[in-house]
C-alpha cells in the first residue's frame, strides 16, 4: 500500500486560512494594543502563523501547538467573562471549530498525529487512533465543550429571590375603575398597569388560548409615512366596549368579548406632516357623573379667555401646492433641510411677544372634526383622542359621533394656538391626555435634534366639558400660568412632555414626566428656565397649573435621558405609616421612588461625580443623581465587547478604545463618545407596573449602548449627517440640528455584522420590592428567533419597548421584547409561564378585563416598531381561558 504523503492540497489549504487568520489577529491586534488594549489577540495571531507553518509544513507539532492555544483562549475567556456561554462563544466559536477539522483522520495522519515507524503503513483506520497532538487537542476540545455545558446550566447574570406576599388590602387606587374595567393607559391616572383580577394564575396560566384576533387594516408603509411608525397602543375598556386607536389615528370600538368592530371615526388628518413618530399610544375617557371624591378640590377656576377655535374660524385645508410659497411651507422646508434658519432668530424669544414674521402668529387651518362627520350635541361621556397634527377631538363613545358641545362647536381643540415656529407635525401628542372630573391636561412632543427654532413644550389644562383654556405650563416661564393672550406666542423649543403623565386627584396634583430643551446633545443655549426644569418629573396644581415641586433626574441633560415613562403612584407601607409615592423610572435606569406630596426621595438619592470635558462653549454638571434603587450596569470595559466571532468582536475593541468614554455621562465630543446606557433607554415609554397590594413593581430593564459624535456645523442649511437617508417630502432631518453649532450623529454601538458590540443579555425582567429598595430577582428576557437570519430561539436577552402589566392573580405579562411573543411571568420569583406567539412586533402594553362572559381577558396590539424592525402589523389579539 502506497503511504500516504504528508503534504497535500488539504494541509495547504488548511495552512493558507490559519495565515489569514493569523495575520488578521496580528494586524488588527496590534492595533488593539496601541490603543490600550488586550494584547491577546497579538499572541494569539503570532501562535496562529507558527501553526500555520507546521501545517503547511505537515509537522506534528502543529497539533501540539494548536492544543496549547485553545487551551490558553480557554483559560483567558475564563478570566473575562467567567461562565457566560455568549462570551465565551464569541471568543472561541472559531477556533473550536478549527480544532475539530484538525483531530479528524483526514488532516491529523496528515500531520503526523502517529510516530513516524508507523508513517509508510498508515491506514485510514489507524488515523483514527488519538495519540500524541491529536488527543491532546482532542482532550482540550472536551474540556471546551465541558465548560460550555456547565455554562448552559449556570446563568451568571441572573440574581435569584422572591418578593413579598400582600401588604396592603385590596382597597387599591382607582376605586371609582369598576374591578374588571380599564378606563386610562395605565388602568387608572396612577398609572399601575395593575389589574385587580386573579381569574388567571401561575397555576392555570398555560391554558391560555387566543380568544379573538381584530385586524385594523392599518398598516405603516403609507406615502409620508416616518419610520418610527409604530402600533403602541394600550386600549381602554369602558362598559361592554373596548376603544382603541391606530398609527395613522384611526378611533376603533370593539365588542370587548367578540371582538367584534363596533364603530370606527377617521379624524382625517392633514397630510404633509413633517413627523418623527407617526403613532397613537391610547385614548382618555371622561364621565360626567364620575366617582372622583376629590373632584371639588380640583375644580379649576373660570377660564379667563376663551381658548377652543371657534366654528366659523374653519375652512378647507388648503393643499400643498397651495401652501407654496407661504411663510408656512418656509417653515416646512426648515424641517426637510430645504430652507435656512434665520440668524436673528436663534437667541430666545421675548416672552409673550406677538408671533415673528416668519411664522404662524395664529393657529393652522386644521381639519374640524364637527364639519367632517356626525355629531352629538352633549357627551356625558367622552373619548380623547389626540392626533398628529396637534388636534384633540372629543367622541361620544356609544356612538363614535364628535362631542359638538366641545371646543366652540367644533368638538376638537387646536394645538396650534399660540405656538411659535408652526411647523405641521412638529408638535403633537403621541400619548394620551389626563383627565380628570374637570381638567383636560395636554402634553406633546417637539421633534429632538431638527433645529433650535421649534414649537413650544408647554403643558395646558383645559375645561374638559367646554375645551377652553385653564392654564397653561410653560418651561420657559414656569411660574406664569394664566391662559396666554391673544397675540402673545409659547417660549420657543422649551422641554416637552411627550410620555404619559398621572394625576392624584385627591392631592389635586398632575405628575409631568418632563424632557430636555432641543437640540438634545448640545446645551450651550438653554435658559436657566429651562435647565431648572429639563429632564424632571413635575408636579403641578391641576386647578391652577402652578408647579408644586420638581425633581430632577438628570442635572444639564447632554444624553437624550429624557423622563420617559409614566410615573407610577401607589401608597407605601414605610416604617409602619402609608407614604403617598411616586415611582419614575428613567432612561440611565434610576427607579427614584418620591413622596408624591412633595418630592422628597423615600428611598435615599446621592449625587456623585460626573465626567467633565463637554466641548467648546458648553459645560457638564459636577455630579449626577442616583438612586438606592438603581438598575444603572456596571460601566463597560474591553472584555465586555461581543461579536459572533473572536474577529468582529476584536472590531468591537477597537471601536470602543476609540471612543471617549468614562463611565456614564461621559459628555458628547467630536471624536465621538460611547454612551452607555443609551438614549434607548434602561427604561422607556412602557415604565412599570405595580402591584399596590404586595407594594412591588415588575420590571423590564434594557442595556444597550449609543453612540453620539458631534460634527460641527458649516452654516445653518446644509445636510451634513443624513448621508443616505436624506428626507423625503416633509419629513424632517434628523439629526441636522439646524441653527447649533454641531450637527450630531447617533448610532447604535454595533459591530461590522451590524450586531450589539456589547455582550448579551441586553434585556431583562426584574421584580423590586418597593418597600425595601431592594431587586429581589432579575432574569433574562427573550430570545433571538426573530432577530438572527436563522430563526433559532436562542434565549440571550433581548432588548423590550412596551410596558408590563401586573395581575392579582400573581401573573405579569409583557410582549415588548424583539421576538414575536405574548409571556407570562410567575410575579414571586420571575419564571416565565407561558407565551403565546404574535402575528407581528408587540411594542405595546397588554390590558387586562373581564368580558360579558366573566372571563378575564389579556389584550394585546401586535403591529410592530419601525426603527426597531420588528415585523409590522394591525393586528389586536386576545387571550383567556378556555370557556366552561
Amino acid at each position: 500500500m502506497n503511504a500516504v504523503p504528508r503534504s497535500s492540497r488539504l494541509l495547504k489549504a488548511l495552512a493558507l486560512v490559519i495565515v489569514l487568520m493569523g495575520l488578521a489577529l496580528v494586524v488588527a491586534g496590534a492595533w488593539l494594543a496601541a490603543l490600550g488594549g488586550s494584547v491577546y489577540y497579538v499572541a494569539a495571531g503570532l501562535v496562529l502563523l507558527a501553526v500555520a507553518w507546521m501545517t503547511w509544513t505537515a509537522r506534528a507539532g502543529a497539533l501540539w501547538l494548536y492544543a496549547a492555544f485553545v487551551a490558553a483562549t480557554l483559560a483567558w475567556s475564563l478570566w473575562e467573562v467567567g461562565l457566560s456561554w455568549w462570551g465565551l462563544a464569541a471568543r472561541g466559536d472559531v477556533f473550536v471549530v478549527l480544532g475539530v477539522l484538525m483531530v479528524t483522520p483526514w488532516v491529523a495522519r496528515r500531520l503526523g498525529a502517529e510516530p513516524r515507524s508507523q508513517a509508510r503503513s498508515l491506514t485510514v483506520g489507524q488515523g483514527r487512533r488519538w495519540r500524541g497532538g491529536r488527543a491532546a487537542l482532542g482532550g482540550v476540545l472536551v474540556a471546551y465543550l465541558g465548560v460550555a455545558v456547565a455554562s448552559w446550566v449556570i446563568d451568571p447574570f441572573a440574581t435569584q429571590g422572591t418578593l413579598p406576599p400582600a401588604r396592603g388590602t385590596a382597597a387599591v387606587a382607582g376605586a371609582s375603575v369598576p374591578q374588571g374595567e380599564w378606563h386610562a393607559y395605565g388602568r387608572t391616572g396612577h398609572g399601575q398597569r395593575y389589574a385587580p383580577l386573579d381569574q388567571i394564575t401561575p397555576q392555570n396560566v398555560q391554558q391560555l388560548e387566543v380568544a379573538w384576533h381584530y385586524r385594523t387594516g392599518d398598516l405603516r408603509g403609507q406615502p409620508g409615512d416616518p419610520k418610527e411608525t409604530t402600533f403602541e397602543v394600550a386600549p381602554l375598556k369602558v362598559g361592554d366596549r373596548l376603544y382603541l386607536c391606530t398609527p395613522h389615528q384611526f378611533v376603533v370600538a370593539l365588542d370587548a368579548t367578540t371582538g367584534q368592530e363596533v364603530w370606527r371615526f377617521d379624524p382625517k388628518i392633514r397630510s404633509g406632516l413633517a413627523l418623527q413618530h407617526l403613532t397613537c399610544r391610547g385614548l382618555s375617557y371622561w364621565s360626567r357623573d364620575g366617582n372622583s371624591a376629590a373632584a371639588a378640590a380640583a375644580s379649576p377656576p373660570a377660564a379667563s379667555a376663551p381658548w377652543a377655535e371657534p366654528a366659523a374660524a374653519a375652512s378647507p385645508v388648503p393643499s400643498a401646492s397651495a401652501a407654496s410659497g407661504t411663510a408656512s411651507a418656509r417653515a416646512s422646508q426648515l424641517a426637510s433641510g430645504q430652507a435656512p434658519v434665520a440668524s436673528t432668530s436663534l437667541g430666545p424669544p421675548t416672552h409673550g411677544a406677538s408671533a415673528p414674521d416668519a411664522v404662524y402668529p395664529t393657529a393652522p387651518d386644521l381639519p374640524v372634526a364637527a364639519q367632517d362627520g356626525p355629531t352629538v350635541a352633549d357627551c356625558p361621556r367622552k373619548l380623547f383622542m389626540p392626533t398628529a397634527d396637534g388636534r384633540v377631538i372629543a367622541l361620544d363613545p356609544q356612538t363614535g359621533a364628535v362631542c359638538a358641545g366641545f371646543g366652540g362647536g367644533t368638538g376638537q381643540i387646536n394645538l396650534w394656538r399660540g405656538m411659535p415656529n408652526v411647523r405641521l407635525g412638529g408638535y403633537y401628542s403621541t400619548s394620551p391626555v389626563v383627565v380628570t372630573q374637570r381638567v383636560l391636561v395636554v402634553g406633546g412632543t417637539v421633534l429632538d435634534n431638527v433645529s433650535t427654532e421649534e414649537p413650544s413644550g408647554v403643558v395646558r389644562g383645559f375645561d374638559v366639558e367646554t375645551g377652553e383654556l385653564l392654564w397653561n405650563w410653560d418651561a420657559g416661564r414656569p411660574d406664569d400660568t394664566a391662559p396666554l393672550k391673544p397675540g402673545q406666542t409659547y417660549t420657543a423649543s422649551t422641554p416637552n412632555v411627550w410620555s404619559i403623565m398621572s394625576v392624584d386627584e385627591a392631592l389635586g396634583m398632575v405628575y409631568v414626566p418632563v424632557g430636555n430643551q432641543p437640540p438634545d446633545q448640545w446645551g450651550a443655549r438653554r435658559s436657566p428656565e429651562a435647565e431648572r426644569v429639563s429632564s424632571s418629573v413635575v408636579a403641578l396644581d391641576v386647578a391652577t397649573g402652578r408647579m408644586r415641586w420638581v425633581f430632577q433626574t438628570v442635572h444639564h441633560d447632554l444624553w437624550d435621558y429624557d423622563v420617559p415613562s409614566q410615573p407610577t403612584l401607589v401608597d407605601l407601607t414605610i416604617a409602619g405609616a402609608t407614604v403617598p409615592a411616586l415611582v419614575q423610572p428613567t432612561k440611565q435606569g434610576e427607579l427614584f421612588v418620591l413622596d408624591r406630596r412633595d418630592g422628597r426621595p423615600i428611598h435615599p438619592v446621592t449625587e456623585v461625580p460626573a465626567p467633565g470635558g463637554a466641548v467648546q462653549g458648553d459645560r457638564t454638571a459636577p455630579t449626577q443623581p442616583v438612586s438606592g434603587v438603581s438598575f444603572n450596569p456596571p460601566p463597560l470595559t474591553g472584555a465586555d465587547m461581543w461579536g459572533a466571532t473572536p474577529f468582529d468582536q476584536l472590531g468591537c475593541r477597537i471601536a470602543f478604545h476609540q471612543l471617549r468614554y468614562e463611565g456614564r455621562y461621559t459628555p458628547p465630543s467630536t471624536e465621538g463618545t460611547l454612551v452607555y446606557p443609551g438614549n434607548f433607554g434602561v427604561f422607556n415609554w412602557g415604565g412599570i407596573a405595580v402591584d399596590p397590594v404586595r407594594q412591588i413593581a415588575f420590571t423590564t430593564p434594557t442595556y444597550l449602548a449609543f453612540t453620539s459624535q458631534l460634527v460641527p456645523r458649516p452654516d445653518d442649511t446644509s445636510l451634513i449627517v443624513q448621508e443616505e437617508e436624506r428626507p423625503s417630502e416633509s419629513l424632517p432631518a434628523l439629526n441636522e440640528n439646524f441653527g447649533a453649532p454641531y450637527a450630531v450623529k447617533l448610532a447604535a454601538f454595533t459591530s461590522p455584522l451590524r450586531i450589539p458590540c456589547q455582550s448579551p443579555p441586553w434585556g431583562y425582567v426584574a421584580g423590586v420590592d418597593l418597600v425595601t429598595g431592594k431587586i429581589a430577582w432579575q432574569h433574562r428576557n427573550g430570545t433571538v428567533r426573530d432577530l438572527a437570519p436563522v430563526p433559532v430561539p436562542f434565549r440571550m436577552g433581548v432588548p423590550s419597548l412596551g410596558g408590563p402589566l401586573l395581575t392579582a392573580g400573581g401573573v405579569a405579562f409583557l410582549s415588548g421584547t424583539l421576538d414575536y411573543y405574548l409571556r407570562a411571568y410567575d410575579v414571586t420569583d420571575g419564571t416565565e409561564l407561558w407565551r403565546g406567539r404574535l402575528p407581528a412586533g408587540g411594542q405595546a402594553t397588554p390590558v387586562s378585563y373581564v368580558g360579558r362572559d366573566g372571563r378575564q381577558y389579556i389584550v394585546v396590539a401586535a403591529g410592530g416598531h419601525g426603527s426597531l424592525g420588528t415585523k409590522a402589523g394591525d393586528s389586536v389579539v386576545a387571550y383567556a381561558l378556555p370557556a366552561r
